[in-house]
């Protein structure tokens, strides 16, 4: 199982690296296909679109397939598939269809682990084992910054995104080697179970909404908006931006290692969530307060964003907790295609918004895109109070 593993943690880290790895080729896109900031948008909302979409179909797999053949062979034909095409695109919308595919192949990977986990572990370290794998898993995020463009300049895109395709379909192989799938619950033999079956577990919904609006703030500032804001405020250049997006992002790393965990510390899922959420929300809604108070207080309140706000994993443990054996597959998927579906919908809405507000000054454009960001933050986690809450 341990070696299994291993190899759906590699997945996750290409799913972690496939979603953030588009700014790093912007410029050299542009240049060479005419692709546009839009076309880049386009394409990374449809990965997380693509990705939120499948989880229905992924959750139904795991259920009945085991997260053996689920996961290979997703991530074989979507994510190998599509990075193929994207080795190869001539057309800004050759990028979107590799995009597209690259989402459906990650789709299963983080919840094959998650299945694994549920079904073979003790549910009270689910949380510290879905932490971990997210941590590791962000990895992808800091591979897909300053090291994708040391070796975009070393040996070109094209010849790297064909490496990243070698390596794809090799750790698709891995886990259809190495992945044991657990033994089937003892109630899907009579209880097959559906996804109409979780509408009807009303504790789910105020996890649900909260993990809407969580995980995608500081997924969508660290992905698309953080370069932008640096520079339009304050004027950072290249290694400026460089160095505060790193700073995130290993503050989302540590977050989820430290929070993931965090709930057999406090003895309650539910209020080391709150107290997290909190925090992340005061930092967002310091950004938005200040938004030109200094360079330095901006990145710091980024990362104190970024580390607060990886919640994830907890959320999940939250929802999980309420899930019977036969529906965990389907359980976590559904819970996945919430926070994803999320970061995707509010990725292709903020553009607009920030359009909206761009002939003002870079300052009052920002307070509004970070108040676009903060109010569904705070709406869901008043509604998240009224969860039930489960002891550790």
């Amino acid at each position: 199982m341990a070696a299994g593993l291993v190899c759906l943690v590699a997945a996750y880290v290409l799913s972690q690296f496939f979603r953030s790895f588009l700014a790093v080729l912007t410029p050299v896109l542009g240049t060479e296909l005419g692709a546009g900031p839009d076309d880049l948008a386009i394409a990374s909302g449809l990965w997380f679109i693509a990705f939120a979409l499948m989880q229905f179909a992924v959750g139904s797999a795991l259920d009945r397939l085991g997260p053996r053949r689920t996961a290979a062979a997703l991530l074989a034909v979507g994510g190998g598939g599509g990075a193929l095409i994207f080795a190869l695109a001539t057309a800004p919308w050759h990028l979107w269809l590799a995009m597209a595919l690259i989402g459906i192949g990650c789709s299963p990977v983080l919840m094959a682990s998650y299945f694994i986990f549920a079904r073979v572990y003790p549910p009270k370290v689910f949380g510290a084992l879905a932490g971990l794998t997210v941590g590791v898993g962000s990895l992808g995020i800091i591979v897909g910054s300053a090291p994708l463009a040391w070796i975009i300049g070393a040996i070109g895109w094209r010849a790297t995104l064909g490496a990243l395709t070698a390596i794809t379909l090799l750790v698709a192989a891995g886990i259809l080697v190495l992945v044991r799938d657990p033994a089937p619950a003892a109630e899907a033999r009579t209880e097959p179970g559906t996804f109409g079956d979780l509408f009807a577990i009303r504790a789910l919904w105020p996890v649900a909404a909260l993990m809407l609006v969580a995980y995608a703030p500081a997924a969508v500032i660290r992905g698309l908006w953080a370069g932008p804001y640096l520079s339009g405020v304050y004027g950072a250049d290249a290694d400026g931006i460089g160095l505060a997006t790193l700073v995130m992002s290993l503050a989302m790393v540590a977050g989820n290692l430290v929070i993931g965990p965090l709930d057999r510390l406090v003895g309650s899922r539910k209020w080391s969530v709150v107290a997290c959420v909190s925090l992340s929300a005061l930092a967002l809604g310091a950004l938005a307060y200040a938004p030109a108070a200094g360079f330095w207080t901006a990145a710091v309140l980024l990362a104190v964003h970024g580390f607060f706000g990886a919640t994830y994993p907890a959320i999940m443990a939250h929802g999980r907790s309420f899930l019977p054996p036969h529906l965990i597959g389907r359980g976590v998927s559904f819970i996945n295609m919430f926070s994803i579906g999320g970061a995707g919908i509010m990725q292709f809405a903020s553009r607009p918004v920030y359009r909206a507000m761009e002939g003002g000054s870079a300052e009052a454009t920002f307070r509004g895109l970070f108040l676009f960001f903060l109010v569904p933050l705070i709406a869901g986690l008043a509604i998240y109070l009224f969860s039930r809450d489960e002891r550790v």
